[in-house]
């Protein structure tokens, strides 16, 4: 009897995640109207909860949306406390105020708070979580460890650094959860302030032993070896990295900021890449490196980084056209216009949520680092089974 060959599932590649969550997030950093941000930020937590995998760094998404909450929080405590006074507007209350010297009498402390001010720090405190919200969920939909494979040779060791700082949020997360459940399970209080030191010294115990299994599993696998090649090699490589990296910066500028050309920062990014790209081959002749069962690039990898790029093209098309509510004032105060080109554009981002694939197992995923692979087989654990650390992020 021959069994029906059952489907198999795959997780996106990790860099078409990123790519969507950077297109979103410069959205965010255009435009100041809130119904634009808050759309963006819907559109990041419903890609998140369809296409999250069952993996630790999943969770994750939870922390970043409190974090912008205190953000918008503290905000707006910082205008009521020291806000810019002397601004025409509906005054909410009067805080008492505190006199200043000559040398500091640009600084206000108390009184009159005006609606208008707290709306400005409202929605710019509302811009800097919905550009953390983001690139949360671009932390809980890819794999650090599969996105550290993804990158080039010559970034290996930067990407290390940045894959070990990226994933200290979810693995800080999990590592407070289990500690948590295990405090719950024998009884002892799990909320409030007394309870934090108890919860302190078990994470940070955690944190010292995965860094040990990590300088470990480092050494093992020859980190940090190189080859020799000629010095003009070297230098061109370096060249050519510097002056694509000073490019891009510029770039970036120019398409971040609402008041430059439209045919800036486009075409300097363009060059901007392609010396990228000769400085990445050129240095990576320089680290060997091997890859076990490479993360494939097909049509949902193409559609994910597309629509996070359709809403940055929208968001900055409306921008160069100066399209009405992309940048609002609260002074005088109205209702802020909803523009529709923009409103389109951050609509298409709802894109991975239907074509991505569904994530397999965080086990499977751990275990064959991302790729095609079919459910495990069950094994029964064993007292003589060793603790295996998770080296699926350290290549050669």
């Amino acid at each position: 009897m021959t069994r029906a060959a059952t489907p198999r599932r795959r997780s996106l590649h990790p860099v078409a995640w990123w790519l969507w969550a950077a297109g979103l997030a410069i959205c965010a950093m255009r435009t100041n109207n809130p119904f634009l941000l808050a759309l963006i930020g819907v559109v990041a937590c419903v890609v998140v909860s369809a296409r999250r995998s069952s993996a630790p760094w999943s969770r994750s998404i939870t922390f970043f949306l409190r974090v912008g909450l205190i953000v918008i929080a503290i905000r707006i405590v910082i205008e009521i406390l020291f806000g810019q006074r002397g601004v025409p507007g509906h005054v909410l209350f009067t805080l008492p105020q505190v006199p200043m010297p000559s040398w500091a009498v640009a600084v206000s402390i108390g009184g009159p708070v005006t609606l208008e001010s707290i709306l400005n720090a409202f929605v710019l405190g509302l811009q800097l979580a919905v550009i953390l919200l983001c690139f949360g969920a671009a932390n809980s939909l890819a794999s650090p460890y599969r996105l550290l494979r993804s990158l080039p040779a010559v970034l290996y060791e930067t990407g290390v650094a940045v894959t070990v700082a990226l994933s200290f949020t979810p693995e800080l997360v999990q590592s407070i959860g289990i500690v948590r459940q295990a405090r719950r399970q024998r009884g002892i209080p799990t909320k409030g302030l007394r309870s934090m030191r108890g919860v302190a010294v078990p994470v940070l115990e955690s944190a010292l032993d995965r860094s040990l299994q990590l300088a470990t599993s480092m050494d093992a696998r020859g980190y940090g070896r190189r080859i020799s090649v000629g010095k003009t090699s070297r230098r061109l490589a370096s060249g050519a990295t510097v002056g694509g990296l000073l490019l891009v910066a510029v770039g970036v500028y120019g398409v971040i900021d609402g008041g430059s050309l439209l045919g800036l920062g486009l075409p300097v990014l363009a060059v901007a890449a392609v010396l990228c790209g000769v400085g990445l081959a050129l240095g990576g002749r320089r680290t060997a490196r091997s890859r076990y069962r490479p993360d494939p690039w097909r049509q949902p990898e193409w559609v994910v980084a597309g629509s996070g790029l359709a809403a940055l093209v929208t968001t900055t098309v409306a921008g160069a056209l100066d399209v009405p509510g992309l940048t609002i004032s609260f002074s005088p105060l109205a209702f802020p216009s909803i523009p529709l080109l923009p409103v389109v554009g951050i609509l298409i981002a709802l894109a991975p949520a239907v074509v991505a694939p569904n994530p397999i197992a965080s086990s499977t995923t751990q275990a064959s680092g991302g790729a095609e692979t079919r459910e495990p087989r069950p094994r029964t654990a064993s007292r003589r089974d060793p603790v295996q650390p998770d080296l699926s992020g350290v290549s050669t």
